[in-house]
């Protein structure tokens, strides 16, 4: 088993990450929103870095990649993060398709949830999943995410209006006070 691991996204992080997303457009394009051409580029993927550091600046968001021996495989984040009566974020990832099946997304996800109640100190994760991703829901199942709904049409993607299922997870971090 090769070791997984998660960091913070750097600016030097945008040619690897452009590489791994236009190899696997096609392939994602159902679980994607429509971008334009210049995001699958390392100046594309700068500028998004750019806006994701931005956002961890001002603590709306922990914006990862995935990365093993080395090598940047993926990219894992907790965005759109409330404070006050909240304190919740929502968990996104994913792993490029040579590296599915192998445990990374999985041991990802285990990292990021410690940073988010370590790190982030949140009460709750939320994550969304089509309803045809069932390798995605088995990870958050075993992470102990449960489902808590379904919204129809609530995602557009490769020309058509997706369902979701909406994931939830409480974290131990509940019994802390809110961060204002």
């Amino acid at each position: 088993m090769r070791p997984t691991l998660i960091r913070l996204v750097e600016p030097s992080d945008g040619p690897a990450l452009a590489d791994l997303l236009a190899r696997d457009r096609q392939l994602r394009a159902r679980l994607l929103p429509a971008r334009p051409a210049e995001f699958y580029t390392p100046e594309g993927q700068a500028s998004v870095i750019a806006s994701l550091l931005a956002s961890h600046g001002d603590g709306l968001a922990w914006p990862g990649v995935v990365v093993t021996d080395g090598t940047v495989i993926g990219q894992i984040g907790i965005s759109s993060i409330l404070r006050g009566p909240f304190q919740k974020g929502y968990l996104g990832y994913w792993v490029s398709s040579p590296h599915e099946g192998r445990g990374h997304t999985s041991r990802a996800v285990g990292l990021a949830l410690r940073i988010a109640e370590d790190e982030l100190h949140l009460h709750r994760l939320e994550a969304h999943t089509q309803l045809e991703n069932l390798a995605s829901q088995a990870i958050l199942r075993k992470h102990g995410f449960r489902p808590w709904g379904i919204a129809h049409e609530h995602f557009y993607a490769d020309g058509a209006w997706r369902d979701e299922m909406f994931w939830e997870k409480k974290l131990s971090a509940a019994m802390r006070r809110p961060v204002h």
